[in-house]
Formats: structure tokens, sequence, C-alpha cells
């Protein structure tokens, strides 16, 4: 995956998003939208980079709708859970779901869903890629990749790694193929209950997002060893790639995202993406998102529709490689 360009679309911010005369840049919601309070749904645990990252946007996006903006988490079954909730919700534009990219990807690692990705939900924008990063207890002795590559050599399967979701699981059996190691891989329910045993030093090492992670790593209670994009992150300059760090071939970056149930009108999720790009315009939401991690680029309902496919088919293509199973 390919960071999108940072561009705000800053032309969409001329004019408010909502009760305005119609602009043909923007179809208007055939009634006022929205009529009440908004949830915003995150299939994860609080306390993870989704759940911040969807509270800081609400925060934002609640003077510009009009109307509260609720976050609700319902974790469970790597997302499943959360997303059949909005899958079977009201497509009147007052339910959404935050979800990751193993949203994308579910199909292709479980193995019945009670929801079809590309069929039940409408997309309605890309919020943020970011780089996702190995990190290292504290307790841990693994101080560099080459160190933890290493111990793993010595010893297959004696060191555990932390996940979240299909996404995050990808980014550590990617690593372990393609360092020739054997780990094993401890899952979580959200990125909350995974970075405290993380810093409680339960769990020797974790896949994380910059968003969920950072505020540990600067606070010294866990090590990052390296990132996943193919180049470094400007908030943590001095962490490696793990290319760089010995892993040759390395690449690989998570994104959010927000759906709605399908059958959504096309004029509320346009209108859905305005607010949004207007709410990371926000001096105090886009500082407070940037500071975490995220690389805030707001991509519509047509464009993040199209990368939803192509991951499908990155997915499928990654199934027959090998490098995500099919769980029993």
């Amino acid at each position: 995956m390919h960071p999108p360009r940072r561009s705000l679309l800053l032309g969409a911010l001329a004019a408010p998003v909502l009760a305005l005369p119609a602009s043909p840049a923007l179809a208007q919601p055939a009634r006022p939208w929205p009529q009440r309070p908004v949830r915003l749904l995150v299939p994860y645990a609080p306390g993870g980079g989704t759940d911040a990252f969807a509270r800081t946007l609400a925060e934002g996006l609640r003077p510009i709708l009009g109307q509260q903006v609720l976050v609700e988490n319902r974790a469970g079954a790597n997302g499943v859970v959360g997303s059949e909730m909005v899958a079977r919700g009201d497509a009147d534009g007052h339910l959404f779901l935050v979800d990751t990219g193993a949203h994308t990807m579910n199909p292709h690692v479980m193995p019945s869903l009670p929801f079809q990705p590309l069929r039940d939900f409408t997309a309605v924008a890309l919020l943020s890629r970011f780089p996702m990063l190995l990190a290292a207890s504290g307790a841990a002795p693994h101080a560099t990749v080459a160190d933890l590559v290493a111990a793993a050599k010595a010893s297959p399967r004696s060191i555990g790694f932390g996940t979240t979701d299909a996404a995050i699981s990808y980014a550590g059996t990617l690593f372990c193929r393609l360092a020739g190691i054997e780990m094993v891989e401890v899952t979580y329910r959200g990125a909350g209950p995974m970075l405290n045993d993380l810093i409680a030093g339960h769990l020797p090492t974790s896949w994380n997002s910059t968003v969920a992670a950072l505020p540990h790593i600067q606070g010294g209670r866990i090590r990052a060893l390296g990132v996943t994009t193919a180049q470094r992150s400007s908030l943590l300059p001095d962490v490696p790639t793990l290319a760089e760090a010995g892993v040759a071939g390395y690449e690989f970056a998570g994104w959010y995202g927000m759906l709605a149930p399908a059958g959504l009108a096309p004029a509320i999720a346009t209108a859905m993406h305005a607010a949004i790009v207007q709410a990371l315009a926000d001096a105090t939401v886009r500082d407070r998102l940037v500071r975490i991690g995220a690389d805030l680029g707001a991509l519509g309902p047509a464009e993040f529709e199209a990368l939803r496919r192509q991951e499908d088919t990155r997915w499928a293509q990654a199934a027959r490689d090998g490098l995500i199973v099919r769980a029993q």
C-alpha cells in the first residue's frame, strides 16, 4: 500500500458542509442531515489507535454536523462483531463504522462472515494511512531487530508477538517470513489490552499502529525496534525501517477508514466526507492526530471504494501465497 498525498482537498473547505446553498461540487441530502446524534462504532476495545483516532475525529465533527457524535466500542472476532452491527444497521446516515485495513482482509482469513465487506457497506472516507511498528517490552532483552532475529533463530517459537487484527497479524507474519524465523502470535481484542501486557512485561514484542504506541514510546514504557513503511516516520526519526534493520523487502502500512451500511445515500456519504475534511483542517484536531502519527489524507467515497477493491485483490493473493492463513 502506498500512502496517499497529504493534500486535504482544501477547495472543499471554502464552504460549510451542510445547510448551505447547493454547490455544484457537493450534492445535498434530500432532507436535512443529520437529524439526531451520529454514532461512530469502533470494532475494537477502548484505548487502541482506532479508538483514539475516532474520538479525536468525533470532537472535530460535532460543531460541523450540529449534533452529538458518539463513539461506541464493540470489540470481538477481529473486528467482526462491531462490523456486523453496522452492516445490519439502518443506512440513514446516523451510524458509521471506523475500521482498519483488517476490514477488507477478514474474508480471506476467516472461514465465514455474517456480512460481505464489499457488498454490505458503503465507502465514506479513507481517514488516514500510518506506519505500523514492531515494539518490544522494556523488560525484553531485544534492543534491536537484529537482536530479536538472532534470539528467534537460536530458539524457534520461544518469543511471542502480540496482534489485534488481521492486518497487524499480517505485519507480524510477513516479518517472520522475510526474516526466516518462527515466533508465536498472541492475539488480543484491542491495542489497549495488548499494550498493557507489553508495558508490564507479560508480552515480549508486539505490532502496533503508531497512533496507539507513540505515547508509550515517548514515555519510555516500550521500545520501538522498527517501522513497517519504506521511509522512516517523521515522529520517530531515530527508529529504522525494518528494511534498514536487515529485513530486506519489508514494506507495509495500515489505514483507518469510515464506512456505512449498504444503501447510504450518495449525498450523505459526500456530505460526511466533506465534514471530515473540514474537521481534519481544524488546527486542534489536526495537531492532536499528527502528534500521534496519523497521516491525514482523507480520500472521498469513490477513491476509498477503489482502494477497498484493490485491497481485496491484494489479500486474495496474499492468501494464495500463504502470507495470511484462513482460520479453521
